[in-house]
């Protein structure tokens, strides 16, 4: 009775503010993708009757999302591995760099992830809790390390495999007892373009007397689940394709992370790439035959799994109520909502939740030297995953500039991007809509519709701005001033994904000046539906 009240009132709450995607059908059934956001390379663990489940961030801050479920259809976001990543290079956007494949682990009372960045090697996060605080170490300062993931033995030995960029192979390390010191130079253990090209992202397990090394190959956006078995530790390895495209339209279906119901269930999740919406995340039942593990359903009985797109949900002994990652926010307290990133390592400088009146948040206009006020090196983006095929995202703003062009808005970000916001032009205040892209020689920022604004104060402006995104990624920027009657502005845009990354919504504040502004802006709220 209480599962059917909360999901009444959740009904009611869609009607309200609608959310992203609800995967969870409320018949006893799910339907894929469990998770219509960009949560690249899932990894997962069971502990208790709780699941966790950490993705790739990039170059995202705070960086490695980490989500919790009961049922491993209905998640919320709980926490963040790290804050900020330790290096210079973060300070500004590094596209594409930044935290690859994470994996998280449980043992002995102590939650692990490790995780990799291209140029800087290998780190391990510590907590006792998931939602922290973690403890970061840097283990190894090394470049083009990809994708670790952590064996403990059953005789108390632990090991790494990880894979490497562009290389096609698998290495193995012996690890410290704690899991926090590599002892070794690592082992090739597998390598063979011929069955497994582009094999990468490994997941290692051990499941009665069999090492399992889980590795997505084939590439991102047309590969394959594949996985190796062995005996002995380091091989010889021998491997099979466990979950293909087959005859369905999930293209490329791989990396991910396997984990056993109290039921005695397998289940799997993994992502697909979705271009603009990123890389997606599905859950596949899984069976094991002749001690190999088949993910989704073998519908023409060539012994491969297909995805599935709707089955029943995972056995975990009781129904849960439907529940989504977090999306709208209200500001109302004191710390943003954990599903906001920004695209380079925080300051505590560019924004809060204090300076305006209560229920608001104020954002500064950082300085930027980017001429017009280029995106693309802009490191203050306040910035969420777009979470379903078509969304509207609106936020009221109140302006109040200072400096020449001082710019403050809404944003779809990707390669390209584009913007509705207010800003300080040479004759007064505009509101305008802004496409850009990144060119190596030029800013490539275009004004491509403008009018003046109306102003709501001494030296401040309030509009209500809206984008909606239509399925495939077009989006159109609007404006009122009363919140209700929306009029366009400028012409729609194609959102692009962004470098590792799928496209993103969010909010920013500007000053492309060498001279530091007093500028900012103030945000009511910000809302999905």
């Amino acid at each position: 009775m209480r599962a059917i009240v909360f999901s009444f009132l959740f009904l009611v709450s869609l009607f309200i503010y609608a959310e992203p995607w609800v995967s969870d059908l409320g018949n006893g059934e799910y339907k894929n993708p469990v998770l219509f956001a960009d949560y690249s390379d899932p990894d997962l663990v069971k502990v208790g009757d709780d699941f966790y489940m950490v993705a790739s961030s990039f170059n995202a801050m705070p960086g490695i999302p980490v989500l919790h479920s009961k049922d491993l259809v209905n998640w919320e976001i709980i926490g963040h591995v790290y804050e900020r990543l330790p290096f210079e290079k973060f300070e500004r956007p590094a596209h594409g760099d930044g935290s690859w494949a994470p994996s998280i682990r449980f043992h002995n009372s102590v939650f692990y992830v490790y995780f990799c960045t291209p140029n800087r090697g290998l780190f391990v996060a510590t907590a006792k809790h998931p939602s922290g605080p973690w403890t970061l170490e840097h283990m190894v300062d090394v470049a083009l390390w990809e994708d670790p993931s952590p064996l403990w033995d059953d005789d108390g030995n632990a090991y790494l495999v990880r894979s490497k960029v562009r290389a096609d192979n698998l290495y193995l390390h012996r690890m410290s007892p704690d899991g926090k010191k590599l002892l070794d130079d690592g082992v090739l253990i597998y390598r063979n373009l011929d069955e497994q090209p582009v094999i990468e992202g490994p997941k290692i397990m051990k499941k009665d007397g069999w090492y399992y090394i889980l590795a997505p190959a084939g590439g991102v956006p047309t590969g394959w689940q594949a996985v190796l078995r062995s005996k002995k530790l380091y091989g010889p390895y021998e491997t099979k394709v466990v979950l293909h495209k087959g005859s369905t339209e999930i293209n490329g279906p791989h990396q991910g992370g396997l984990v056993q119901l109290d039921s005695g269930e397998w289940w799997f999740m993994h992502f697909q790439d979705r271009d603009i919406y990123g890389r997606i995340a599905h859950l596949q039942p899984v069976h094991w035959q002749d001690g190999w593990p088949l993910m989704g359903e073998d519908i023409n009985g060539d012994g491969i799994g297909e995805p599935v797109a709707k089955w029943k949900k995972p056995d975990v002994g009781k129904t849960w109520p439907i529940q989504v990652p977090q999306a709208s926010d209200e500001f109302n307290v004191s710390k943003l909502g954990l599903q906001w990133q920004w695209h380079a390592n925080p300051k505590k400088e560019w924004y809060s939740l204090n300076d305006a009146a209560r229920g608001k948040m104020r954002l500064y206009a950082v300085k930027n030297v980017t001429q017009f006020g280029n995106l693309r090196f802009v490191p203050n983006l306040l910035l969420q995953k777009i979470a379903a095929p078509s969304l509207s995202f609106t936020t009221k703003i109140t302006f109040a500039p200072d400096s020449l062009n001082d710019k403050s808005g809404l944003t779809i970000m990707g390669r390209s991007w584009g913007y509705i916001g207010l800003y300080k032009g040479k004759d007064g205040v505009k509101l305008g809509v802004f496409e850009g892209k990144y060119e190596q020689y030029d800013d490539a920022t275009v004004e491509v519709a403008s009018l003046m604004a109306k102003p709501s104060g001494k030296n401040t402006y309030t509009y209500y701005l809206k984008v909606d995104v239509a399925a495939g990624g077009e989006y159109q920027f609007s404006y009122s001033l009363e919140g209700k009657t929306f009029n366009s502005l400028g012409n729609k845009i194609q959102a692009t994904a962004g470098v590792w990354i799928g496209a993103k919504v969010g909010l920013f504040s500007v000053s492309p000046n060498i001279n530091p502004s007093k500028g900012y802006a103030d945000f009511d709220w910000f809302r999905t539906q």
